[in-house]
């Protein structure tokens, strides 16, 4: 009966509650009358807000703590309550120190504004960042360009003789020396130049070029008046295999560009049989290409399209010119009639 008694009786000790930081919670602290509501511990009355806008602008402290107990801070507290407020960002922020700086946000419109970076134009592959400025110029506006000239003509298959011996850069150092030394590259007068003339080409006690290489530039430049008085002019020459009109290749990469080609070996075996010497199907591939009997810039390279424009501008006074000529022609052969 003592057993029944104490298993059935209505009071009995409160048990300890597992709190969040443990076995932490004193007995003491709840309530031992019925109905009473419970009291909880300091560490849970106490929350830390996660966010500006939870904080209550009456329990806002100076130190940034919150109690529901202390209401006397609340008019100390008034100015960081509006701060911390769940109100919209003001347009400007004050910063101790420093003067308000206005808040824009930066969106499509503001980035729309903003001034384009142009880059360099895009070249062939073979001009890269590192090459010779005068190499540059010398693609970007001469290279490929058609020339109708003779001196010119005689100039840059000169040029293209001496890619055996050196490159473009070095040439293009030396084209006032070359220019000095050939004078201007007029073929009748280097047609006279004498073994004693030939060998006093030199450059700092050294040879321009090679002696083969100078003796066919001499010998070039007799055979090139000899085509003057067939076809009127050198450019007549070199212009008629390809009917006056320029080849455009339209490459898209620096390795399809070909070292020669069909028409270049045709030029070739030509120009041999009349009594040119060191005109071989890559030296003339070159000198079409720097002459602008074909057009080898990349498609990808701003000087392709350029000379395209050129060419066009080119072409129109000579079609009119022909066609005058042309048009004289018949004149004079239905009077004759």
């Amino acid at each position: 009966m003592s057993v029944a008694t104490k298993l059935h009786s209505p009071v009995c000790e409160p048990r300890a509650i597992l709190g969040p930081g443990g076995n932490r919670v004193r007995v003491s602290e709840y309530p031992k009358r019925k109905g009473e509501a419970l009291k909880k511990p300091q560490a849970q009355r106490t929350r830390k807000p996660t966010a500006v806008s939870e904080v209550p602008q009456s329990v806002v402290r100076s130190n940034g703590s919150v109690d529901s107990s202390c209401s006397s801070d609340s008019s100390s507290s008034g100015s960081l309550a509006k701060t911390v407020s769940s109100k919209k960002t003001p347009p400007t922020v004050k910063r101790k120190g420093l003067k308000p700086v206005k808040v824009v946000p930066v969106g499509v419109e503001a980035v729309a504004a903003l001034p384009k970076i142009l880059g360099p134009p895009k070249r062939c592959d073979w001009i890269t960042p590192n090459s010779d400025s005068i190499y540059t110029s010398f693609h970007d506006e001469e290279w490929g360009v058609p020339i109708h000239d003779d001196r010119k003509l005689f100039e840059l298959l000169v040029f293209s003789q001496a890619l055996a011996e050196l490159t473009w850069p070095a040439i293009l150092n030396k084209r006032e020396i070359f220019r000095k030394l050939f004078e201007n590259f007029d073929p009748s007068s280097i047609a006279q130049f004498n073994e004693k003339k030939l060998l006093s080409l030199k450059v700092n006690g050294n040879l321009l070029l090679s002696e083969p290489k100078l003796r066919a530039i001499v010998e070039n430049a007799k055979q090139i008046l000899k085509i003057q008085q067939e076809f009127g002019s050198f450019s007549n020459y070199c212009w008629s295999f390809v009917n006056d009109k320029p080849i455009k290749n339209g490459f898209r990469y620096g390795r399809q560009v070909p070292v020669k080609s069909p028409k270049a070996d045709l030029i070739s075996k030509d120009m041999m049989q009349r009594g040119f010497r060191c005109v071989g199907p890559t030296v003339i591939y070159s000198f079409m290409q720097v002459a602008g009997i074909v057009n080898d810039h990349l498609l990808s390279c701003f000087r392709y399209e350029e000379c395209k424009i050129n060419v066009e501008k080119d072409l129109k006074p000579r079609t009119e010119e022909s066609a005058i000529l042309t048009e004289a022609l018949e004149k004079t052969s239905l009077s004759d009639d």
